[in-house]
């Protein structure tokens, strides 16, 4: 395995230019190909012999959608460590590129998820991350709907209607988790599950734009709100990771994934504003946006706030 190092400045910065920054990429014999998904991030497949290996180049921007790429990096070296995550091979920040090493696998879909994907290997794959070191910065999704709901704001992006009737009760879920919190582990707060990848005897967590110290219910909500599981589902997923049933657990998920939904669609109405990737953000938002007014709205929202609230 290549040792992790952080390189030099080089004049060129183009993509063929930064591959000859690094010594495993460099050569006349590579191969390179774009990989497709990706709404933060350009990103290629390089190879090299019989060795293969992942470029994610980024923008600017990242600051405005909360991405702290040194924080990036430092979590996706403590999940390689935890033996979840790729190995990583070189850090670029002046480029604005990180080198992993390339997984072997099938890359996992929603409706793998929804269709009956084995979910207690989804909680291992998890468990294993939240024992790793930890993580260099805390992640909030309170604070981040906020910073995101200031920048949307004052830039006058758009905001979809009604979205701030929906604080107070924003508010009402921030004072029941707060009720029994859970102990803070290195999470990657954005498996989706394209970020998922099945290679048969292990399944791998990718990109750690997002990752952070949280609790381990934020990780397990918003598996299950970006796959559209079932509740049922949710159950089956939270019973698996903590080893028994716990409805208290479940309504603790489902208000992070409400609250994760309610957050990321304010992700959505900034990359609308600026992104220049071709992909229809304010419908990806749109989507999350009325997912979560229906649980605001829902019968059961008042019951998950008292259940949440419980412990256990």
């Amino acid at each position: 395995m290549p040792a992790e190092r952080k390189l030099a400045i080089a004049a060129d910065t183009s993509l063929e230019g930064v591959l000859d920054l690094v010594p495993e990429l460099s050569g006349d014999d590579r191969e390179v190909e774009p990989l497709e998904g990706g709404l933060t991030n350009e990103n290629c497949k390089v190879t090299i012999g019989e060795r293969a290996y992942v470029v994610r180049r980024w923008s600017d921007d990242g600051e405005l959608l909360s991405i702290d790429r040194d924080n990036e990096h430092e979590n996706s070296v403590k999940a390689a460590e935890a033996g979840v995550g790729a190995p990583v091979v070189a850090y670029l920040p002046e480029h604005g590129a990180l080198v992993i090493e390339f997984l072997e696998g099938r890359t996992l879909s929603a409706e793998d998820l929804r269709g009956g994907f084995p979910l207690d290997r989804v909680a291992d794959a998890c468990r294993r991350l939240h024992s790793a070191a930890p993580f260099r910065d805390d992640f909030d999704m309170f604070a981040t709907q906020r910073a995101y709901l200031r920048i949307v704001t004052d830039r006058g992006f758009r905001l979809p209607d009604g979205y701030r009737d929906f604080e107070p009760r924003m508010e009402a879920i921030e004072t029941a988790l707060a009720r029994a919190p859970e102990p803070k582990v290195p999470c990657n707060n954005d498996l989706l599950a394209e970020n998922f990848i099945d290679a048969g005897e292990r399944l791998w967590l990718i990109d750690y734009e997002y990752s952070g110290n949280n609790e381990a219910s934020f990780e397990l909500g918003n598996i299950w709100s970006e796959s559209g599981l079932s509740n049922e589902q949710l159950g089956e997923l939270v019973s698996a990771y903590w080893g028994h049933e716990s409805p208290s657990k479940v309504a603790r998920a489902r208000l992070w994934g409400l609250m994760s939904k309610y957050g990321w669609t304010l992700w959505a109405s900034i990359q609308d504003g600026v992104s220049t990737i071709d992909f229809d953000f304010w419908a990806w938002g749109m989507e999350k946006y009325e997912r979560a007014v229906d649980e605001f709205d829902g019968p059961e929202f008042d019951e998950l706030l008292a259940r949440a609230g419980e412990g256990g």
